[in-house]
């Protein structure tokens, strides 16, 4: 059967699932739980057809796999698929919307929306797949710059992590983070999930030029635009002095820090 119909036939198990669990259970990060498990699924899909064959989708699915394991990882640790892992903002939104709102968002955005993105960030392995050839210097260029990207999410996630730690003993110094690579990027972790999957986008560039399935990586950008406008703003509103780490520090891109105005 043709790889793609199969995917697509994992993305509708996949997005009803999701969605009947979230209704049941009445918690709506579902497609949190297995965002970082699906995708490797579509890469095994793609690389499986051309029968793990293709050093190029070999590649691909090894490093997305690398993906998924490290996330998954993060997600469990902070209690991402305990009972009540809600991600927090879901009741923020909740509050703001009457009930009938919120669950057609659900159902469109939540669980259909998230999970076509889910497809759409791997079809440039399927680009890959109908135009296999070898594995050339280009490939491995993206596939370090993949690994380079994929520590820096690492390290921005343990960073994060350790200062959870530290403010949940009431041992921190600031109510969020601000140093180590925060203090270059507001989102940093955003800015490197972000980044390995426009790396993917070019796996599928370098096998078969610029295509449609790039579109996956776009969409993902402008959900991440909306995610961290909308997480900012919830921060705002509990920490006044996020201000000013806004307004010195990037908001995704890592960058070097403004300097504060001169007073007196």
């Amino acid at each position: 059967m043709d790889a793609l119909r199969v995917c697509l036939y994992v993305f509708a198990g996949v997005t009803l699932g999701t969605w009947i669990m979230s209704v049941l259970t009445r918690e709506y990060s579902w497609v949190d739980r297995i965002w970082s498990i699906v995708p490797v699924a579509y890469l095994a899909i793609f690389a499986g057809t051309a029968g793990f064959a293709d050093a190029r989708l070999d590649v691909v699915f090894a490093l997305v796999t690398l993906w998924g394991i490290r996330l998954t990882f993060n997600f469990a640790r902070k209690g991402g698929y305990a009972r009540g892992g809600e991600d927090y903002r879901w009741a923020v939104l909740r509050e703001r919307m009457a009930p009938w709102q919120f669950q057609v968002f659900n159902f469109f955005f939540i669980s259909l929306y998230q999970n076509a993105i889910l497809l759409l960030i791997t079809l440039p392995a399927y680009t890959a797949l109908e135009n296999q050839g070898s594995f050339g210097v280009a490939d491995v260029v993206a596939a370090v710059v993949f690994a380079a990207f994929l520590v820096g999410e690492t390290t921005a996630d343990q960073q994060q992590w350790v200062f959870h730690r530290e403010k949940h003993a009431g041992r921190a110094s600031t109510r969020f983070l601000e140093e180590g690579l925060f203090r270059y990027s507001r989102h940093p972790n955003f800015f490197f999930e972000q980044a390995q999957w426009w790396v993917v986008a070019v796996f599928g560039i370098i096998a078969g030029g610029l295509q449609w399935t790039v579109v996956g990586a776009i969409l993902l950008t402008l959900l991440f635009v909306g995610s961290t406008k909308f997480t900012e703003s919830i921060t705002k509103s509990r920490y006044p002095e996020y201000a000013d780490y806004q307004r010195r520090t990037s908001a995704v891109v890592p960058w070097l820090p403004k300097r504060e105005p001169a007073r007196g």
